[in-house]
């Protein structure tokens, strides 16, 4: 595959998945949590919406590489993303990803406690196999020869 169908492929798949785990640095420990992606390929940047009161942004500030992990399980399909991130309070692109999702957390857009998380992915990996039952009879194949399994596309990718 080339370099720009890789990119293409790290794309889709955030798209498919969604919901990425946010890992940040506070300066003792590494922290992930759930977050749903706001894709924006033509931007290159992934956007989510935080709230000020859990900390993700003083992370951020602090320490502004991240780490974005999508995983589908059920299908085999995993991307990792590393990149730079920043916090605003961009009411305009707060409006513009609002969400019923994100009604669940804020009454409104203009709650003082969303803020904008972006992260420009500078590299990312992704494994993307042919699905769980092709998979294990791949691995069980391998077990019983002594071979290594084929198991679908790994890749390393600049974005």
């Amino acid at each position: 595959m080339a370099a720009t169908d890789d990119t293409a492929r790290v794309w889709d798949l955030a798209e498919k998945i969604s919901v990425a785990m946010l890992a940040t640095w506070d300066g003792r420990n590494p922290h992930a949590r759930p977050m749903s992606a706001h894709i924006a390929r033509d931007e290159n940047a992934f956007y989510f919406l935080a709230d000020k009161r859990h900390h993700k942004d003083e992370d951020i500030r602090k320490f502004p590489t991240v780490c974005l992990a999508f995983a589908d399980a059920s299908d085999h399909k995993y991307v990792s993303i590393s990149g730079e991130a920043s916090v605003s309070s961009d009411r305009a692109k707060i409006k513009e990803l609002w969400s019923a999702w994100a009604k669940a957390w804020w009454d409104s857009p203009d709650d003082p406690n969303v803020c904008v998380l972006k992260v420009v992915p500078t590299e990312a990996e992704y494994w993307d196999t042919p699905g769980k039952v092709i998979s294990s009879i791949k691995m069980a194949v391998a077990a019983a020869t002594g071979s290594r399994p084929d198991i679908g596309e790994n890749r390393k990718v600049a974005m």
